[in-house]
């Protein structure tokens, strides 16, 4: 039995083409969740080599090669790397008012991405989507990061995105005189494919389009469609030409399910959902992406931050319908992944709305798989969202069992990254 254990390790290393110098490390800990299987394991060893998991066992019945580091957490629960599908690093500290904000040159916004995406990631969260952002500034912080010149999560980044002339994600906030316009805006199918493909061009490796008004604009109706699905349909068909996964904005019952129609890969939001648009999510694959957390922030901090009455207002109106929508999504088995919009609430504190998604009616095994393989699955990445042999050395740890008290997760003490240590117990 040993020998055979001892094979499937020289097998994974010779297929993995890991050198001599490559770092292994032991890993043990009180537990484990097992988000494929759904279910706690109880004193778990994992052996990582280089940037891969290798072999993944109990306790005693698994043996690290000579020269491996050991790696004890103790009472700790290893989790596969928490990935959020909905941030946005460029965003200003929230001590600068909210107003202020917009006035950020774009070197000043990579300077932000890059502290928040360090941020980030020692909250546990090892990759991340980020969903708008000013020209390259994010690509930039992702290449960074890439290079192992800054220290981030792994990132798919949209850059600028799509919208509508004077809508959600256009920029409404200045005097009409200075012509101040988003950097996403195209209207019409055949200018917002043009725009498609420029934006592919600076670097974006996904791609968001904003279907509906927004909470955070000045002018939109939450609810009101803005792209037709014609411009929808055309956006997504550019971006699936490339590969790219298509995230829609979406608050509005007829903005999400025309977003759903065009083939959109995940609904941002998706705040006010009827019985129809529940079964089309449903019956296509599609995957909501529900930000439930972060108006117990806004509502808070919001006036303190200079936040304008109107967003106040229009967060507010939204915020228990969408909580209810996120209910009856769960409940009807949709395809659902853990995204907080980071950046309406200060970056690190992503974690915090695992509690709500449990409080709202999943599981905590639901919440994790929701960060963890349903991020995974919509991404595309099939070496990430779990703790298993081939898979990516994502592995963070936290002071207990997330399964009997999910707020562990927004105390993370050991972050690993591609089989790099970013941060461990003192």
């Amino acid at each position: 039995m040993k020998t055979s254990r001892i094979t499937l390790i020289l097998t994974w290393l010779l297929l993995l083409g890991t050198h001599a110098t490559a770092k292994d490390y032991f890993i043990t800990a009180a537990g484990m969740v097992d988000t494929v299987a759904g279910r706690y394991l109880e004193s778990p060893a994992v052996l990582i080599s280089g940037n891969r998991v290798v072999a993944v066992g109990k306790q005693g019945n698994i043996e690290p090669p000579a020269g491996a580091e050991r790696i004890d957490l103790g009472a700790a629960t290893m989790l596969p790397g928490l990935m959020d599908m909905h941030v946005h690093l460029g965003s200003a500290d929230k001590s600068i008012p909210f107003l202020e904000a917009k006035l950020q040159s774009v070197p000043r916004r990579t300077v932000n991405a890059v502290r928040n995406a360090r941020r980030t990631l020692l909250a546990g969260f090892t990759s991340a989507r980020d969903l708008g952002s000013a020209g390259v500034t994010v690509m930039a912080v992702r290449d960074g990061i890439n290079a192992g010149d800054i220290v981030g999560p792994r990132l798919w980044v949209s850059g600028p995105a799509l919208s509508i002339t004077g809508g959600h994600c256009d920029n409404n906030f200045f005097p009409p005189e200075l012509e101040v316009k988003g950097e996403g805006v195209a209207d019409g199918p055949w200018q917002a494919r043009t725009r498609v493909r420029e934006i592919i061009k600076l670097g974006a490796n996904t791609i968001k389009l904003c279907a509906t008004g927004g909470v955070f604009s000045r002018g939109t109706t939450v609810g009101a469609q803005q792209y037709s699905l014609e411009e929808m349909q055309a956006i997504v068909d550019e971006a699936h030409r490339r590969d790219l996964v298509v995230a829609a904005h979406a608050h509005g019952t007829e903005g999400i399910k025309a977003a759903i129609e065009a083939g959109v890969d995940s609904v941002e939001h998706a705040s006010i959902l009827d019985a129809e648009a529940t079964r089309m999510a449903r019956k296509r694959g599609t995957v909501l992406s529900m930000d439930i957390y972060n108006t117990d922030y806004t509502q808070a901090m919001g006036k303190a931050n200079g936040i304008p009455e109107e967003n106040l207002r229009k967060d507010a109106e939204v915020a228990e319908v969408q909580r209810e929508s996120f209910r009856q999504a769960v409940k009807a088995g949709v395809k659902m992944v853990f995204g907080s919009d980071a950046a309406i609430f200060p970056h690190g504190d992503n974690a915090g709305q695992f509690a709500v998604m449990v409080t709202y009616g999943m599981t905590e095994m639901q919440a994790l798989q929701a960060a963890t393989i349903n991020a995974a699955a919509l991404m595309k990445q099939e070496d990430l969202g779990a703790i298993a042999p081939g898979m990516l050395a994502d592995i963070i740890a936290v002071p207990g069992n997330p399964l009997e008290d999910i707020q562990v997760t927004e105390s993370v003490n050991f972050v690993m990254k591609d089989g790099v240590i970013y941060k461990a117990p003192h």
